[in-house]
């Protein structure tokens, strides 16, 4: 079978490695989609904190199971699945609590365990999840986005008719602001400063968009929500602006829950947050349940994603579509790789 590794920032190599084995209780699944996250990005330059190098990547997949061990009952052959990509011991602190997406010896794969760029993987029977029928391997790649969405808006207590601000629209951003109005926000405005970011958002159904570079966002959030402004800020880009925008924007007593990445540790105003007695919140990842109320919400429809793909490229051309977000980043939302056909 073919696997991509990354052996430094910046080069992928392929490689042909036999097709593994699985025991009586294992999944092989033939990877179908791929989609290359911010996350992946930073390994790409080097610049991701907890990752060393030669790393096999891959987070965000669908895949067809191919073969299954004597004991597995829960998938069949020709099943369309996922899985979420965290590797937990089972017996810290955490993972007792049922809070493993925390554990305390946490990998992830693609960043610290290998990933699933390559044809072939095996899984656990009890890691995957089966995907509806009516899934196109695309839309079973977009579960674990969305599950990060899931994941910040339950961080968050998000209650019905609640009113929501998302900073930053990227791929994440756009979900979470999709996630909230599908869990019953009564309002929700988005926030970047990339024009063609805020026209997918409003594709997806995100009625109220702010260029933070063209317009006061103060004066649009008390037109919008009126005086009260937002009940809840998610921060989705992980930018010390962006943090000290959701403290000075923030109406006293209320949340700010942080789902983006920081690569550099910012300097945010704790003075305000300790005046305004300001809730904040980490939301790292998702649990298991976050990622059935995914699958949930784009079977539904209420969560969309066709406007989200900006394109796909085929597996031998994994360094292409590394090089195509590079040249085009302002109008790049979701890019995938297409293992359908290895040989293209």
């Amino acid at each position: 079978m073919l696997r991509a590794i990354m052996t430094r920032p910046g080069e992928i190599q392929f490689q042909d490695v036999p097709t593994p084995a699985i025991d009586e209780r294992e999944v092989l699944v033939r990877i179908r989609r791929i989609g290359i996250c911010g996350s992946d990005i930073h390994v790409y330059h080097g610049a991701h904190p907890y990752t060393s190098y030669p790393v096999i990547q891959g987070h965000e997949f669908s895949g067809e199971v191919v073969k299954v061990g004597e004991q597995v009952k829960s998938v069949h052959v020709g099943d369309l699945v996922t899985a979420p990509p965290q590797i937990v011991c089972g017996t810290c602190f955490h993972c007792r609590r049922g809070q493993s997406h925390i554990c305390d010896h946490l990998k992830v794969m693609g960043f610290q365990a290998p990933g699933v760029a390559q044809e072939f993987v095996v899984f656990p029977e009890d890691a995957l999840l089966k995907l509806p029928s009516e899934f196109t391997p695309e839309l079973g790649a977009l579960v674990e986005p969305t599950s990060v969405a899931v994941h910040a808006l339950r961080r968050a207590d998000l209650s019905p008719g609640m009113r929501v601000l998302v900073l930053g629209a990227g791929p994440i951003g756009n979900l979470v602001a999709q996630v909230a109005r599908w869990r019953g926000a009564a309002e929700v405005i988005i926030t970047d400063i990339n024009d063609h970011r805020l026209d997918v958002a409003r594709a997806c159904g995100i009625e109220h968009t702010v260029n933070v570079r063209q317009q006061s966002l103060e004066d649009d959030l008390e037109r919008i929500f009126g005086p009260q402004r937002a009940d809840l800020i998610l921060e989705c880009v992980g930018s010390e602006e962006t943090a000290n925008q959701a403290i000075r924007c923030a109406r006293k007593g209320s949340t700010i829950v942080i789902v983006g990445v920081y690569g550099e540790i910012p300097k945010v105003d704790l003075g305000l947050v300790q005046d305004h007695e300001l809730h904040l919140v980490g939301s790292l990842m998702y649990q298991r349940e976050d990622y059935v109320a995914a699958i949930e919400g784009l079977a539904s429809g209420a969560i969309v994603s066709a406007p989200l793909l900006s394109r796909t490229f085929p597996f031998r051309q994994f360094p292409d579509a590394y090089r195509f977000i590079e040249t085009t980043r302002a109008q790049v939302m979701k890019v995938m790789i297409d293992l359908d056909s290895v040989d293209e």
